[in-house]
């Protein structure tokens, strides 16, 4: 026998050796029909418990801005300031108006004091002192009103500065630098991201189902692969007259990170239990349309079953619809076992 003869021999035996010491090598799990928790899945969106969009009060030219999106605030902190020039000459002028109510009310005090003195030394009448007292009356109205326009000017200077009214996260910052703002204009928005919870809007029928007071849920990040428990569940009395279906708020665990506004996620609903075959998702292999799963072929090696996948399941597997019975055994990990395959394959072809 030559040199290369015993060389083809060798091969072909060295692969069926090496194949089930490579299956060894992946961990696998059997498959059975098990009672698992059945959910009804509905898209939701993130969004802050407390969060809040600032705008402007007053007309004025944006003079200094402090933040920017991502930055940490705290509350009372200075966030922007808008030009307070006009507001300042309004509080300027509220002052000489309080000084000027000032003198007229002294001068009308003093005039009433004497006028009541020479009504009781019989000099003059009686509306002389009524004339005197009515003029009193006025000044003092109009120092009271020079104090209340005071207030408001200074109360207007005021909205010139802007400050975080809670603490968190400044989301998004509207304006620039030297911009002019107006009333009712965006200027930040600035969230608590301690606080966090899933809006979703679920079909009247389908909420109907749900045991009200005690809808239990879980929500599902897909964007991380992330499962949270509800902390709580808030449905609004109220329905959409046009799309029939209600809000649902669902509140997420305090602290947890990583989450920000507008994110995508899926809350699952619990709707009871029932037996459903389920695969890890770990287990699952996606390639373009075909999904599948590795399943132990019995002489050492794997072989690749296509399958159609259900709903992400509330402990985190995946329902298997179809393409999987009982009592088989499933690679944990499709990308070691198809190494498997494929060596017993170039084994067998040798």
């Amino acid at each position: 026998m030559t040199r290369y003869s015993i060389i083809r021999f060798v091969l072909p035996a060295f692969a069926l050796v090496i194949a089930p010491l490579a299956q060894a090598q992946v961990s696998t799990q059997r498959i059975e029909a098990r009672a698992v928790g059945l959910t009804h899945p509905a898209e939701a969106t993130l969004e802050a418990v407390h969060q809040a969009t600032l705008a402007a009060q007053v007309p004025g030219r944006i003079v200094e801005l402090k933040v920017d999106a991502g930055d940490r605030v705290a509350k009372g902190q200075v966030l922007l300031r808008i030009d307070a020039a006009e507001a300042s000459q309004a509080v300027a002028g509220a002052e000489a108006g309080i000084a000027q109510a000032q003198a007229s009310q002294i001068n009308a005090k003093a005039a009433y004091e004497r006028t009541k003195t020479l009504v009781e030394r019989k000099f003059v009448s009686q509306s002389a002192l009524d004339q005197a007292r009515a003029s009193f009356d006025a000044a003092e109205a109009q120092l009271r009103a020079a104090r209340a326009g005071r207030g408001q000017a200074a109360t207007v200077q005021g909205y010139t500065t802007i400050i975080a009214p809670l603490a968190g996260l400044v989301a998004a910052r509207h304006v620039e630098l030297g911009e002019m703002a107006q009333p009712g204009r965006q200027l930040v928005t600035v969230y608590d991201p301690a606080a966090m919870r899933a809006v979703v809007d679920v079909p009247q029928q389908r909420l109907a189902g749900l045991a009200p007071g005690q809808i239990r849920a879980r929500v599902e990040l897909p964007d991380s692969g992330r499962w949270l428990d509800a902390a709580s569940v808030t449905v609004l009395p109220a329905a959409d007259p046009r799309t029939h279906t209600v809000r649902v708020r669902v509140d997420l665990p305090a602290n947890a990170e990583g989450l920000v506004p507008g994110t995508f996620a899926r809350v699952h609903f619990a709707t009871g239990e029932g037996s459903r075959i389920a695969v890890p998702a770990g287990a699952i292999l996606r390639r373009g349309e075909v999904t599948g799963v590795y399943v132990a072929d019995g002489t050492g090696g794997f072989a690749l079953r296509q399958i159609r996948a259900g709903e992400p399941l509330a402990d985190g597997s995946v329902e298997v619809l179809a393409g999987l019975v009982g009592g088989e055994d499933v690679a944990l990990d499709p990308v070691q076992a198809g190494i498997v395959m494929r060596a017993a394959r170039n084994g067998a072809a040798r």
